[in-house]
């Protein structure tokens, strides 16, 4: 009774798309963050009778054969690489990636990290930080007499003060690109880290060699689409419910043989 072991993969693969839509909808409100699709593939098949397999004694082949197959697995839960919509905030330091790139950061650990939420902050020494305190790469320091912040679409940061008329360039914010953004590995946080399949980051000024620009008191709002979601969590859920009453008939065919006298 292979169709025990056939709708339980069913179900495993129901349960699997439900908890990465409930991670979407969960992340609906968070800045830049990019919705997960759980991709799958059917497992592999037992050839009762091989197609191509001499049928007769002059040679008749069968066109088809018999290949019964296994059932479902999970084959990727893959990122949904799109640009959220622009929310204006007003904030200083709130500046929207147009396009593609991602900010570097450094952990505590001094690894790289890359992300899209650039909520940024200041430290009371004035470094540029995210909102969980890691600074940005490059090291930018806002000195404390500074009246007002202005960063251009190239990001270049410009201060002013209240004894100069001309503002003064404190740096410029680079991003960084990968050949596959979909094989970054995500670490929460809204952080990535470079892998293997994301290919070596790519870095450079904003506006050249295809990457994105900065808007300046703006946020990336996350790309979920909660009508989207709400349909397919509806779809995942019956076809939960199919494979359950697979399980059920199956239950009952054996049932009955049992019951033969």
């Amino acid at each position: 009774m292979r169709a025990l072991n056939i709708a339980a993969t069913g179900m495993d693969a129901q349960q699997l798309r439900v908890e990465v839509i409930s991670n979407n909808l969960a992340n609906m409100s968070t800045t830049a963050y990019n919705a997960r699709r759980a991709d799958f593939a059917d497992l592999h098949y037992q050839q009762v009778t091989r197609a191509g397999t001499v049928n007769a004694a002059d040679g008749t082949v069968l066109p088809t054969g018999v290949q019964v197959g296994l059932g479902v697995r999970a084959a990727s839960v893959s990122m949904v690489v799109e640009q959220g919509s622009l929310q204006q905030t007003g904030g200083e330091l709130d500046i929207a990636i147009e396009g593609n790139g991602y900010l570097e950061i450094t952990l505590p650990s001094g690894l790289s990290a890359y992300t899209r939420d650039s909520a940024l902050k200041r430290t009371g020494e004035g470094l540029i930080v995210t909102a969980d305190g890691y600074p940005v790469v490059p090291d930018i320091t806002i000195p404390d007499e500074t009246r007002s912040i202005a960063i251009n679409a190239d990001g270049e940061i410009y201060a002013s003060f209240s004894d100069q008329i001309e503002p003064q360039l404190l740096g410029q914010l680079s991003l960084a690109t990968f050949t596959n953004d979909k094989g970054l590995e995500a670490i929460g946080s809204n952080l990535y880290l470079e892998t293997g399949a994301s290919g070596q980051p790519q870095i450079g000024d904003p506006g050249t060699d295809g990457r994105g620009t900065f808007r300046q008191g703006y946020l990336e709002s996350s790309s979920v689409d909660p009508v989207r979601e709400i349909t397919e969590l509806i779809q995942a859920q019956r076809g939960y419910e199919l494979n359950a009453k697979v399980i059920t008939a199956a239950d009952q065919m054996l049932g009955a043989t049992t019951q033969i006298r």
